[in-house]
């Protein structure tokens, strides 16, 4: 049936003509290009495919849990295939915002072409989902490689019967496709960082193209620091962010106020769920610890190697000695204020008894010993204990917690500005006195002795004692493969994981996509199946 056929008398339904008139309809309109987002923080298939696959994350199987077919044990040690679900979840959430853009981005023009729209309105909100659009398209640049740039909603050309190389663009034409859509709009949306809490403002396209030039190498073969420079300068000269006093005051419940936040999900446990570390990560018992509604499910740790390298006395140059770490455990060094996104060590309730591990042993019953969380875990698989691994603590887990957090998950923040501009002048310059500034402030917030000169090895230690679950891990691990130190790189060996092949910093397209849409190929490295 057509739309000329319909002949039910409908007063009150929403049209392109009558609907797009203010600011804020168009607002409205557009949740659902920030939909996905909400997995950023949750236990997504985005979110554990960067973070299992680095250096600082792991699911260790304990006994008959979190074996979940061997997925997250593949993860580790770099030996996922194609048909892994957590893959195809990844693929789906990203290309879930680019078409939810495209559908409004359609909707929009058509609202402008039927009259109903104020052009001029309307172009600063097609401006902003294309920037989101370039969004998604960056993090699928950034894991799956050659992906297909799809702009269209309305008349998407059929599949062909055969795969088209010219469906699926290669790497190199999807940089250019991200890069131009962000220089095409980047003055065309609002420059306003209150009322546009949240969304894409000039300040998030400047974030990402500085993200896009700091990778470009790694994209496209060919750096780009200068041009990483040119858009940190633009926020950092903004005047519009600066670093919390405090380094904590970014995961606290009531965190929408910090400074840092450029890009954010203003998660609510009422209105927007979906952040649940608490859940993932924390062991059984520790629901008394937080009172929480939910028991939690035991899964998601931190490495030895990673949790150590908070303190670490190379790193920290200076006064050496015993110092009090978490929960009292004594390390030599000096103790990172950071060290405190984790919890170990002796674990307590609300009302300050011992969490105790009911139904460990036989013989205790319901009344099992204390749980005591320790940063070394004694095995992957296939019996983890169950109380090895440190757990995320780096959110602040309100009494009563439901499954759901109330805070704000930051995707970008002031504090990597800082330090991609660390990053990019020490490249262009290893001796670069600015780039050592930038990357001391940071360690003096993280109350920690400044450095008297940057490496490779520094710079990215430094990026993950700052940004640990932030996503950005394994990204950085990648960018720093090439370079000059002896810090773990993304292929090299590490705890429970051989070295991986080179191919491996580029995830497989799934097999789903591949067998839902003839117009998909598998990348050109021969790694992969299908």
């Amino acid at each position: 049936m057509s739309c000329s056929e319909v002949t039910d008398n409908v007063t009150d339904q929403v049209t392109s003509d009558n609907f797009f008139q203010t600011p804020q309809e168009f607002i409205s309109a557009m949740g659902d290009a920030y939909n996905p987002l909400t997995g950023f923080g949750g236990n997504t298939g985005f979110k554990n495919s960067n973070e299992v696959a680095s250096d600082e994350g792991v699911f260790p199987q304990r006994g008959q849990d979190w074996f979940d077919g061997g997925v997250w044990l593949r993860q580790h040690r770099h030996t996922w295939r194609y048909d892994e679900p957590h893959l195809n979840g990844a693929w789906q959430q990203l290309f879930t915002g680019v078409n939810n853009a495209n559908r409004l981005i359609f909707q929009f023009e058509q609202a402008i072409a039927s009259g109903g729209a104020d052009e001029e309105q309307a172009a600063a909100f097609i401006s902003e989902l294309k920037i989101m659009r370039a969004f998604y398209y960056y993090w699928l640049l950034d894991m799956f490689g050659n992906v297909p740039i799809i702009t269209s909603f309305d008349d998407a050309p059929e599949a062909p019967s055969q795969p088209s190389a010219d469906f699926q663009q290669g790497r190199q034409a999807v940089f250019d496709f991200v890069e131009q859509e962000l220089l095409n709009n980047i003055d065309d949306v609002s420059t306003d960082v209150q009322s546009t809490y949240g969304r894409a403002n000039k300040w998030v396209a400047h974030f990402i193209l500085a993200k896009l030039y700091l990778n470009a190498e790694v994209y496209t073969g060919t750096a780009r620091w200068n041009d990483a420079l040119t858009h940190l300068n633009a926020i950092i000269d903004s005047g519009n962010y600066s670093l919390a006093g405090n380094f904590y005051d970014n995961f606290v419940t009531n965190n929408s106020g910090s400074p840092e936040f450029i890009l954010a999900v203003p998660y609510d446990k009422v209105f927007l769920g979906g952040f649940n570390f608490h859940q993932a990560s924390l062991h059984y018992g520790m629901q008394g610890t937080f009172q929480m509604e939910q028991q939690p499910w035991n899964g998601f740790s931190t490495q030895a190697e990673f949790y150590d390298s908070f303190i670490n006395p190379e790193e920290n140059p200076g006064p050496q000695g015993p110092v009090t770490g978490l929960m009292g455990q004594q390390q030599q060094g000096t103790q990172d204020v950071r060290r405190n996104s984790f919890l170990a060590g002796p674990q307590l309730t609300a009302g300050g008894d011992p969490v105790t591990d009911n139904a460990v042993y036989s013989e205790f019953d319901d009344d099992g010993p204390q749980v005591v969380l320790t940063p070394t875990i004694n095995e992957l698989e296939p019996n983890a204990c169950r109380q090895c691994g440190a757990r995320i603590g780096k959110w602040e887990i309100e009494l009563g917690a439901t499954a759901s957090l109330s805070n704000d998950y930051a995707i970008f923040r002031y504090a990597d500005v800082l330090l991609m501009k660390a990053e990019a002048l020490w490249q262009l310059n290893n001796s670069s006195q600015e780039a050592l500034m930038l990357v001391n402030m940071i360690r003096r917030r993280a109350q920690v002795d400044e450095f008297s000169q940057l490496t490779a090895d520094r710079l990215l230690a430094e990026r993950g004692r700052e940004f640990f679950y932030e996503i950005f891990r394994r990204q950085d691990l990648i960018r720093f493969d090439s370079k000059s130190g002896n810090a773990t790189r993304f292929n090299d060996a590490w705890w429970e994981k051989d070295a991986s092949e080179p191919w491996r910093t580029v995830f497989p397209i799934p097999r789903n996509q591949l067998e839902a849409n003839p117009n998909l190929v598998q990348h050109s490295n021969s790694g992969y199946q299908g």
